[in-house]
């Protein structure tokens, strides 16, 4: 198998695995086939001899430089074995730190990265202690990531491939974007124009130095989990097998006990009736408290299988009646009443229709409370009450 099929069957597996849960089998076979994979063709690309520190980054072929990342790949995998124990994660921690000082190994050897670029991932900002410096920091990494980002997608563009922007997309189907096709998987010398072949190298590089941004934060990362797992309390030792056993089947005989229902006793009567307490104070048959009184008793009885809440006794129209009785609602007021007449109007209005006996009711009406209101006004002049304070 070449070794350019052998790293995307790799990718391939991890890719699937990395949106998946940690902890399930599946993940963990897809996992375990990609780490088997990577660290064969890791193991090949030394016997091969791939790369020499005698060599410089023109003496590297554009097909071999992907190759750069298996390091950083198999740190990607190995982070995402299961583990149970501390020490399993302590190892496999100290593991993926070798592997991603590997990757470094490789960059600084071909000086891939800039001298500015290593010169801002060299600095971590956990190690500063002024915040607005180490978030001017922050900031300044993050932005050259998206540069290096945007520029990776320009090249993709260019080589007329599918962009990788999307969520669905990982950074190992970014890296299997830059080797040969199925086509093209079997002739590993397979010969690019030049246009094409400076197209891949220039992305094949951008992604070099972005993931040689990521393995500084992932480091950083790597040191803090195990200056906490080193912190942490040893893990009490399992109590042996058999101890363990007596101990389940001990709660399990207590939970029996306790949820047990009790066989008939004999000394029941035929009607279930009998002694309700034995002669040490135990209960020998179930009973329940009620009052003595027998209405009492019915009444209870027959809440059982009512609501627990209280029914409405009569309905909406009937309480409405009864509160404009009590005189608790007004009525009136409003624009109606404004342009409706009073009582005086109204009785001058029905005065008018002559030749009815309801006008002729109304009139005598009007006429005996204005007589009234005469006698009323001859008696008591206009000012009489007045008595300017004098008393």
């Amino acid at each position: 198998m070449s070794l350019a099929t052998l790293f995307a069957r790799s990718l391939a597996n991890a890719s699937k695995a990395s949106n998946l849960p940690t902890i399930d089998d599946f993940t963990q076979e897809l996992i375990q086939s990609s780490l088997k994979d990577i660290s064969a063709l890791s193991s090949r690309i030394a016997g091969l001899s791939l790369f020499s520190p005698n060599e410089t980054l023109e003496d590297i072929s554009t097909a071999d430089l992907v190759y750069l990342l298996v390091p950083y790949v198999l740190s990607e995998v190995r982070g995402r074995v299961r583990t149970t124990e501390r020490e399993e994660r302590i190892v496999v921690l100290k593991q993926t730190q070798k592997d991603l000082q590997s990757y470094l190994l490789y960059l600084d050897n071909y000086e891939i990265v800039p001298q500015d670029e290593r010169a801002l991932y060299d600095r971590r900002a956990s190690a500063i202690g002024d915040p607005p410096k180490r978030r001017e920091l922050k900031i300044k990494q993050y932005q050259k990531e998206k540069d290096l980002k945007a520029r990776i997608e320009a090249l993709r563009k260019r080589r007329r491939q599918t962009p990788l922007l999307d969520d669905a997309a990982t950074d190992f189907d970014l890296i299997a974007s830059l080797l040969p096709s199925k086509s093209q998987a079997g002739d590993e010398e397979d010969d690019f124009d030049s246009e094409t072949e400076d197209i891949l190298r220039e992305a094949t590089l951008l992604l070099l130095r972005l993931k040689h941004a990521q393995t500084q934060t992932q480091l950083g990362n790597l040191e803090q989990e195990l200056d906490l797992l080193s912190k942490a309390p040893p893990s009490s030792p399992r109590p042996p097998r058999q101890e363990a056993d007596d101990r389940r089947s001990k709660t399990r005989e207590s939970d029996d006990d306790m949820w047990k229902l009790d066989a008939p006793r004999p000394s029941l009567e035929a009607d279930g009736k009998g002694s309700l307490l034995d002669s040490s104070g135990k209960v020998l048959r179930p009973f329940t408290i009620l009052p003595s009184n027998a209405a009492e008793r019915a009444r209870l009885q027959q809440q059982v299988f009512g609501p627990g809440y209280r029914l409405p006794t009569m309905s909406i129209d009937e309480y409405l009646q009864i509160e404009k009785e009590r005189g608790n609602i007004i009525t009136g007021g409003g624009p109606a009443s404004e342009t409706a007449p009073t009582s005086s109007e109204q009785l001058a209005l029905d005065a008018e229709m002559d030749g009815t006996f309801d006008g002729e009711e109304k009139s005598e009406t009007k006429r005996m409370k204005d007589e009234n209101w005469a006698r009323f006004t001859d008696e008591n002049p206009k000012g009489a009450g007045n008595t300017m304070n004098r008393g």
